[in-house]
């Protein structure tokens, strides 16, 4: 009988220390992470998600450690699977509050400012959290603001852009009906083709009066001339 409740003690013991490993995991990542031994207090809050998927301070605590080693990414997974299971208004302020310091750093800035918002609407009396809401907030107005003056000024390059090349193509047209007028005006050694006909008909009439000169004067008798004798 006495070893019969000695098994039952041990084994109720045995159950007790299980259901406690996740807790225990957390503490020890905790005191690992005071000592900024990020990555292995990553390896205890894995264990502690090992123990119980359904810790949300295991999962909060690892994606904060996460964070730490500059994973972003990784640590926003284990930040909203906590908050999908925190029930905890102030604790869930502080999971929010941590994705929206990760968007802020990755410069998306309506996604800050909304996580922001959740984690003041569950804790309203946090004046970091509003302070990093209300910088959002102005560097979303910011480079809203600066992507417009970018558009404006892409019109405003583009409209000059076009307004050069329309320049360009008048200088153009300009230079080629100049370029044409020269090709018609006569050139000082140069005559152009309706003087050379002109002075072509003017020979042609002076050799055709020429032959008929000579024809006429061939026509007539010839006259003898005297010599006179000494």
């Amino acid at each position: 009988m006495n070893r019969i409740y000695f098994l039952i003690i041990t084994l109720s013991l045995a159950l007790c220390s299980f259901a406690q490993s996740d807790r225990d995991f957390i503490r020890r990542g905790n005191r690992l992470m005071r000592d900024s031994l990020f990555d292995k207090a990553q390896v205890r809050y894995q264990k502690a998600i090992e123990a119980d998927n359904a810790n949300p301070q295991a999962h909060y605590n690892l994606g904060n450690a996460l964070l730490f080693q500059s994973k972003g990414e990784e640590a926003m997974k284990e930040y909203e699977q906590a908050a999908r299971m925190e029930t905890n208004k102030i604790r869930k302020a502080k999971i929010y509050h941590n994705m929206g310091v990760v968007m802020q750093s990755a410069k998306q800035f309506d996604k800050a400012v909304a996580y922001y918002k959740n984690s003041l609407r569950n804790d309203p009396l946090n004046d970091e959290t509003r302070y990093n809401y209300v910088l959002s907030l102005w560097q979303l107005k910011k480079n809203q603001s600066g992507g417009q003056d970018n558009q404006d000024q892409q019109k405003d390059d583009q409209g000059q852009d076009e307004k050069n090349q329309k320049d360009q193509q008048e200088q153009q047209k300009q230079q080629k009906e100049n370029e044409q007028k020269q090709q018609e005006q006569p050139q000082p050694n140069q005559m152009s083709k309706e003087n050379a006909e002109q002075m072509l008909n003017a020979a042609m009439q002076d050799e055709k009066a020429t032959q008929e000169k000579i024809q006429k004067a061939q026509q007539q008798p010839q006259q003898k001339h005297l010599k006179k004798q000494w």
